[in-house]
């Protein structure tokens, strides 16, 4: 049947071509049709490659080029240059009616094209950050279950032990050089999210990319989902994780450990991984056993720790005091103070003093008080070393007023734990204090700017001569509220 077919396609063909003059044809009838160039089909594109969110142009691609993708009609007639689509995506983002949905929005569109995503954050950086990351990644990740659609990141749980390698693979980036890593154990100042963690893994990402300028394809959000202690999680019906508690000790550790053996075995020594979120106790492990073997950071211990003394020199020089004659109050005790409070000791400690000359000013104080000697068991072994022969004082505003610290520091996630009275004992007992709200989301911060601004009575007016306040933005901070682990806003109310 083949083979007819076969022939009587060909001889059509070929009497068509061979008849060039009808009347020496002895088919008429084939001479009045119109000649046919026999040819296999034309392979057409996969127009999944094209609406690839990595390729996708949306209205960019040109004609010529739709022609070419075969997507004619697929598309609007419309195009747009790269700046049209710009202005396009600022107008949907400004005319959402909540942080919550521009968030949405942000998200939709870099699912559907990655380069104007990217392209967006970067160019409008002041008004995207607050949106990507702090304050309403916090929202985010409180709901992310809810409002989950699409895949961001990669998903490596408990179960996965032994396979990791190979899990790792799945993800499709191939040239992977930094990894954020969560365990959702201490999101923000929000507790233990679970695998809702990967909102902040996906928001860290974002900014690098937005700040800097590392491309996007180099970079992996990863959540271990080892399981949640957060009880309204595991009886949330539309939860997206492992519903079942923590698990702990020697599984979890070697979980962790073959996570660290994975990255290496995929993309090599040199690939950054980032750990983001983790407990306090876990965090501090992790550093002692991973940061001389691999290419290991801490955002909550290192990175805000670097922030931190950078914030604290620039007190140094616009005081003009030196460091070790401040006296720093830390409220709370946790991974952030304690990254910051070591790093300072070294800072100190290279300027030739002793472990015990640069200990001697800085005070840690948490929800039992400020940290002295008498105490029977200390929550982690890195507070002694701070820990002061004093009576211990429980009541903020009698630290304050005892101590009369010149640098103060808030990482509670206690909302408002810097009261006006804290902050006028602040301005009253220092000529230039010094206040860093650190917490985060902004609903938990010690203070805002504009309470801190207030209560230390120090007004804005224009003349050198007179009091000012100045707001120092580390990094590339530029929102008055917004308190980043890693992007920090330093707020000191001092003389000018």
């Amino acid at each position: 049947m083949a083979l007819s077919q076969l022939w009587f396609g060909l001889n059509r063909n070929v009497g068509a071509f061979l008849c060039i003059k009808p009347e020496n044809c002895a088919r008429n009838e084939l001479a009045q049709q119109p000649v046919r160039h026999w040819h296999a089909n034309i392979i057409k594109q996969d127009y999944r490659k094209v609406i690839d969110p990595k390729y996708n142009k949306g209205l960019g691609f040109t004609h010529e080029e739709r022609q070419k993708l075969s997507v004619i009609g697929l598309l609007p007639c419309a195009y747009r240059t790269e700046a049209e689509q710009l202005y396009a995506a600022n107008v949907n983002f400004n005319s959402q009616e909540s942080n919550m949905g521009r968030y949405l929005y942000l998200r939709t569109l870099r699912s559907r094209q990655e380069r104007l995503y990217y392209r967006f954050v970067s160019e409008y950086v002041e008004k995207v950050m607050p949106i990507i990351y702090t304050p309403t990644v916090g929202a985010v990740c409180q709901r992310f279950s809810s409002i989950y659609s699409s895949s961001m990141g990669l998903y490596v749980c408990k179960y996965d032990r032994g396979n990791m390698y190979h899990v790792l693979n799945n993800w499709p980036g191939k040239d992977i050089r930094a990894v954020c890593v969560t365990d959702g154990e201490r999101v923000l100042g929000l507790g233990d999210l679970g695998a809702h963690g990967m909102g902040i893994a996906v928001g860290k990402l974002d900014l690098y990319t937005a700040l800097g300028k590392i491309p996007p394809q180099y970079l992996m959000p990863v959540v271990l989902d080892v399981g949640t202690n957060n009880k309204m999680l595991l009886a949330d019906p539309l939860y997206i994780g492992v519903r079942e508690k923590r698990c702990t000790g020697k599984e979890y550790e070697d979980l962790v450990q073959e996570f660290m053996d994975g990255v290496v075995s995929s993309w090599g020594h040199e690939t950054l991984i980032h750990f983001e979120d983790f407990a306090t106790p876990n965090a501090f492990k992790f550093i002692s056993k991973y940061q001389d073997n691999y290419c290991y950071f801490n955002d909550d211990i290192q990175g805000t720790a670097a922030t931190g003394l950078a914030g604290f020199l620039a007190v140094e020089r616009i005081t003009k005091r030196p460091l070790n004659e401040h006296l720093i109050l830390f409220v709370g005790a946790g991974s952030a103070a304690l990254g910051i409070g070591k790093l300072v000791v070294k800072e100190l400690m290279s300027r030739k003093m002793s472990a015990e000359e640069a200990m001697k000013n800085i005070y840690l104080m948490d929800s039992f008080g400020v940290v002295t000697k008498d105490r029977k068991d200390f929550i982690l072994p890195d507070i002694e070393p701070f820990a002061k022969d004093m009576p211990p004082l429980t009541d903020l505003e009698q630290v304050v007023k005892e101590l009369k610290p010149s640098i103060l520091l808030g990482a509670t996630g206690q909302g408002g734990i810097f009261t006006e009275n804290v902050l006028r004992l602040m301005a009253q007992d220092q000529k230039q204090p010094a206040i860093f709200a650190c917490s985060n989301p902004t609903s938990k911060a010690e203070c805002t700017a504009e309470q801190a601004y207030n209560f230390t009575e120090v007004q804005c007016v224009p003349s050198p001569t007179q009091y000012r306040t100045r707001y120092i933005l580390l990094r590339h901070a530029h929102w008055p509220t917004m308190r980043s682990r890693s992007i920090r806003i330093a707020l000191f109310s001092i003389h000018l």
